[in-house]
């Protein structure tokens, strides 16, 4: 038993305390009242501090705390109802006053029970816990947070950690005085297959034979399957026998391209235990010829495909629908060529790749013009138009026609979620595109129509957004009457352009003359468009619908293209984006005029376009729209060059002896400036994050900035810091996912930004290795002096340290302290002489050596002269006047009698008028 604190710094201010004491003591303290008055005030102040200091006395604990820290882990996965019954059979060994509590924990700890001497049985885990990592040191962290007061946590686990160290809490276990016990598991046993090591050149040359080194673990003698590919594409699939323990195993094979190459080795095999340790990744680049990436448009071959090629550019061409979905496959190449184009058919998610691909890892990008492409492509608001030099909206849009658009929206319950989301978005979008006095309505339908915006001129687009934003999910689904109201709304309208899109997922629970209706609006100048989403959508009748109303029909399987289709549909129902007069381009960039110093041919038509505040024409129109303009775009440079490459706008540009010298020049100029990686990675799992190490052999001290990307495209955080000359750390706010990961590394201050581009591979959890990570508890069990053993009759055995548990003080303190600073206030205000007198009353009243029968003897004679009348002894004192002395002889007979009054009562006066006369002379 003794007395802590928590807050010892307070402390402290004993010493000022004591300093102002000494002050006050100096000054002279003639008074009792004044010394009496100091030690109260010293007193209850240096009572206060020891109260913030926060006292706490330790008293002995009758009984025993336990934790018992059960692993969830994968490793262990299978023996949950044998941890369970191990619990069961600790708890039933309790004695009075024990208590017990249950935390779970694998790569997070979660508690299951707090402490408390109920006898429960468990029959499951509650907690969510994540089983993918195995993290020793949060857990016994977390339950030794619960032991506040010193005990035992009794780990059920295999001791495989695979993340963290448990080490690191062994100084906080020994200064809480807490043992750790540990009941060992067994591992699983399953039969399992892992792939441990996937190598290959880092630099590898295209044409050349490269080799492939894989390395697989099998816990038992078995045929499996190894599939090896590059790039998403197999290129090597064999049967193969390994053998219990590991196994390696060597391919060649042939490198047919240039760029980032991506490996990946799986094996596959039946009965295999764990499918999460399959799979691994490796990284390497080759160096050749040039790759570009080619989107054609769907209606044929690009006229650039042999032009490309011819130059030695390595061309891959790809129809809109074809687009690959991983950030991978667009890093191998060195610029991305978007022919005339349309975005209607590219979901937005891959157009995030591209953008990606371009921003962060210096990708280049070329969009050329035709029908199908910029505006008139739908690109407005994509994250194509934001990596583009110019905007798809017109500056000039007062030149336009005057038009009337009807957006007839299917709102049905088929429409809920993600479609009607996008739909919403869509026809917001239209909203930006209008002028204010164009025409918009908006009808949505289930099993009828409802009016959202009325078909009248735009005059409040944030109103007429939030309308379109407010519709919801409806009912069922009629067409028909929607699509007459529509076509009534814009009969009668004034205006030169009439256009009416129907969009919808479902089939029209009625049917009505389609056909009349659509056809008797040709004569009031109206045509129809129509969208198909999904599979439940009538494709027959849309398609019928959109010839008879002279539009276009699209058949959506992604709803993410929403958006572009109509914004399409806005933009090809004005016709005026289209610039057709034929003209002479003009150069304005010093960089081509090399190629023209025999004079400019001339171009037929171009989309017309606004620049970008920070986009460079470097050729225009003779109205100064852009031709060709160019912006660096985060890492990457793009251009955009308006007029087709088929000829029917280009017109004699294309023609022109230097066009393939003019697309070669503007392909290598959107070629990022990529250097090979002179950095070796080394990846480190470290608990919550994970970190690289950057190796430079140059050993040079440059500040980096590193870029990371999941296959997603989703931006990784992280913090680069200089470790030593060469030697970089790259940490990420959270531990990464297994799986590749894609790195531009940059050196700032370096004008063009220089740049590497490479990738990691995070491999999968050493839970799921058959290596299982480290084994720490040992050590731990011996440092904090518990036990290791099978049976749980040991679980509340005694402890070595006995514990103690914490009585806080401080209330009681505090309490003192303000009692003996009231005290201060009282003898301040009142003297010692009020104080005393109830001393000497509590005295009087009832002595110690006097008998009960003098005491009531007493109480008659006060009674007595408190009824008696003033006599001489009541008069004032007076020094120079003799007190009168009283004989003991008898009073004469003849004289009258004085009855005499106590001597102890006589002093009380006494001392009773000294202290009125005190008070009078203090005052």
């Amino acid at each position: 038993m003794g007395i802590e604190f928590k807050e010892v710094l307070w402390l402290w201010l004993m010493i000022p305390l004591g300093f102002v004491l000494f002050l006050f003591a100096k000054q002279g303290l003639k008074r009792k009242e004044e010394q009496f008055v100091l030690l109260l005030r010293g007193c209850g102040m240096g009572l206060l501090i020891i109260a913030l200091a926060n006292p706490f006395i330790m008293l002995p604990d009758k009984g025993r705390s336990v934790i018992i820290l059960a692993d969830r882990s994968a490793s262990v996965a299978e023996q949950e109802n044998h941890i369970l019954n191990l619990i069961n059979q600790a708890t039933s060994t309790t004695r009075e006053h024990d208590g017990y509590g249950i935390v779970a924990f694998g790569e997070n700890p979660e508690i299951e029970r707090t402490i408390s001497p109920e006898r429960n049985h468990i029959d499951q885990f509650a907690g969510e816990i994540k089983e993918g990592q195995t993290n020793l040191e949060e857990g016994l962290e977390y339950a030794s947070n619960l032991l506040t007061r010193g005990g035992r946590i009794v780990a059920i686990t295999d001791g495989r950690e695979t993340t963290g160290s448990g080490g690191n809490v062994i100084p906080l276990l020994k200064e809480k005085g807490i043992e750790v016990d540990w009941i060992p598991l067994s591992s699983d046993t399953k039969e399992d297959v892992a792939v441990t090591n996937v190598a290959t050149p880092s630099i590898q040359y295209e044409g050349e034979e490269t080799t492939i080194n894989v390395n697989v673990y099998s816990t038992t003698k078995k045929e499996i399957e190894i599939r090896i590919s590059l790039n998403d594409r197999s290129i090597i699939k064999e049967i193969v026998q390994v053998q219990e323990g590991n196994n390696e195993f060597q391919f060649n094979h042939v490198v047919g391209e240039s760029g980032l190459l991506e490996y990946k080795a799986e094996v596959f095999t039946a009965g295999d235990g764990s499918k999460e340790n399959n799979t691994l990744y490796n990284l390497a680049r080759s160096e050749g010829p040039a790759k570009v990436l080619l989107v054609e448009n769907p209606s044929g071959e690009s006229p650039l495909t042999p032009l490309l090629k011819s130059a030695g550019f390595s061309v891959d061409s790809y129809k809109p629908e074809q687009l690959p979905g991983k950030l991978t496959s667009y890093l191998q190449y060195q610029t991305i060529l978007f022919d005339n184009v349309s975005a209607t058919s590219i979901p937005e998610e891959k157009m995030l790749l591209m953008e990606k691909s371009v921003k962060e890892f210096g990708r280049g990008f070329i969009m050329f013009g035709g029908s199908d492409s910029f505006a008139l492509g739908g690109y407005f608001k994509t994250p194509i138009e934001r990596l583009l030099p110019v905007d798809m909206d017109v500056k000039g849009k007062k030149e336009l026609p005057s038009l009337g658009l009807v957006i007839v929206l299917d709102r049905s319950g088929s429409m809920n979620g993600h479609k009607i989301a996008l739909a919403k978005e869509a026809a917001a979008r239209t909203v930006s595109l209008l002028r204010d006095k164009d025409t918009l309505g908006v009808i949505a339908f289930d099993d009828r129509p409802w009016e959202i915006v009325e078909t009248k001129p735009l005059s409040d687009r944030k109103k007429a957004e939030k309308q379109i934003r407010s519709i919801s999910p409806g009912g069922g689904t009629e067409i028909f009457s929607s699509l007459q109201q529509a076509y009534k709304s814009l009969e009668d309208l004034p205006l030169k352009r009439k256009h009416i899109i129907l969009l919808t997922d479902g089939q029209s629970a009625t049917t009505g003359s389609y056909q009349s209706l659509v056809e008797d609006g040709h004569g009031k100048q109206i045509t129809l468009s129509t969208v198909s989403i999904g599979e439940g959508a009538d494709r027959g009748l849309l398609n019928d619908l959109s010839q008879w109303g002279k539009g276009r029909f699209y058949d959506v399987v992604d709803a993410s293209v929403i958006p572009s289709i109509l914004t399409r549909e806005t933009v090809i129902t004005t016709r005026t984006y289209i610039e057709d007069n034929p003209f002479y381009p003009v150069i304005s960039s010093s960089k081509w005029e090399s190629l023209f110093t025999e004079g400019i041919p001339q171009m037929n038509a171009y989309i017309a376009t606004s620049p970008k505040g920070t986009a460079l024409v470097e050729m225009k129109s003779e109205k100064n729209d852009p031709i060709l303009a160019t912006w660096r775009y985060g890492l990457g440079r793009t251009f955009a060059f308006t007029s087709d490459t088929t000829g029917k706008w280009t017109g004699d540009f294309i023609r022109w002896k230097g066009w393939p010298t003019f697309v070669n020049q503007l392909v290598t100029r959107s070629f990022p400036d990529i250097q090979s990686n002179p950095y070796t990675i080394d990846v480190k799992d470290d608990p919550g994050h994970t970190q690289l190490k950057l190796s430079s052999s140059a050993g040079d001290v440059p500040q980096l900035e590193v870029t990371a990307l999941d296959e997603s495209g989703k931006k990784i955080p992280a913090t680069t810091r200089i470790k030593a000359p060469g030697d970089y750390e790259v940490e990420f706010e959270s531990r990464l996912s297994p799986g590749l990961y894609h790195m531009n590394i940059s050196k700032t201050g370096e004008e063009g930004g220089s740049s590497f581009q490479t990738g990691f591979s995070v491999p999968y959890s050493k839970e799921y290795s058959y290596k299982g990570g480290t084994r720490t508890l040992d050590e731990i069990v011996e440092e904090t002096g518990g036990k290791r053993y099978s049976s749980t009759k040991e679980v509340f055995r005694k402890f070595e340290t006995k514990p103690f548990r914490e009585q806080s003080t401080q209330s009681l303190f505090i309490m003192i302290g303000i009692l003996l600073f009231f005290a201060e206030i009282a003898i301040r205000r009142f003297g010692l002489g009020p104080i005393l007198g109830v001393v000497n009353k509590l005295k009087r009243r009832i002595p110690a050596s006097v008998p009960k029968e003098q005491t009531s003897l007493e109480q008659l004679g006060r009674k007595v002269k408190h009824n008696r009348k003033p006599n001489e002894w009541d008069k004032p004192i007076n020094n120079k006047q003799p007190i009168p002395e009283v004989s003991e002889k008898k009073v004469p007979v003849n004289k009258p009698k004085v009855k005499e009054e106590p001597q102890e009562t006589r002093d009380d006066d006494r001392l009773q008028r000294l202290l009125e006369a005190k008070r009078r002379r203090d005052k």
